[in-house]
């Protein structure tokens, strides 16, 4: 069986369905939640139109149990799932790796990421193209990377950047803009 043989298994979690693909060297496809089976299914397919569902080894099924726990809040470190990202560049790859760093309840920046790999800081465009086409988000965190100042930026998932914000407040990471410094007390 060649690595370009790829299965694929759509699941429920309290988010929503997921869809995982994979083939022989790791993890290839990871598709957010949406409401039903069938769009997930739509999605995923969309990226991998020769994937067929198929029986997950042990790591996959592992993979999705970590993926149901975090739809239900629990902390979960994805860094250790293997990932089979060869269709990418060199350089989209170190983001990812850079990204795969940053853990539950945190967040990095476009820019500080393109710092880290020791780019100017017009990189951060690069970064953020990585991240809209990150293939396995969730397990790569893409959501916990921000726009400038904070700003939740773009997010090319179903629900858009709404959906970001859930997955950053499921992990106790307020996006809202601050409350005002001065309250009334209503007197």
């Amino acid at each position: 069986m060649g690595q370009s043989v790829q299965h694929y298994l759509i699941f429920d979690t309290a988010g929503g369905f997921c869809g995982i693909a994979w083939n022989v060297l790791g993890i290839t496809r990871f598709q957010l939640p949406t409401r039903s089976a069938e769009a997930t299914e739509r999605n995923l397919l969309r990226r991998i139109p020769d994937a067929t569902p198929g029986t997950p080894p042990e790591e996959i099924v592992e993979a999705v149990a970590a993926v149901k726990r975090y739809f239900e809040g629990e902390e979960i470190d994805f860094s250790g799932f293997t990932l089979d990202l060869s269709d990418q560049d060199d350089f989209f790859k170190q983001i990812y790796d850079a990204a795969r760093q940053v853990s539950w309840g945190h967040t990095t920046t476009y820019g500080t990421l393109a710092k880290q790999l020791g780019a100017g800081p017009e990189a951060a465009r690069d970064v953020g193209q990585a991240m809209a086409k990150n293939p396995v988000a969730l397990l790569i965190p893409c959501h916990r990377v921000l726009a400038a100042g904070g700003k939740v930026g773009g997010f090319s998932a179903p629900g858009g950047s709404s959906a970001k914000v859930r997955m950053l407040e499921l992990e106790g990471v307020n996006v809202a803009p601050p409350p005002p410094k001065q309250q009334s007390f209503g007197f």
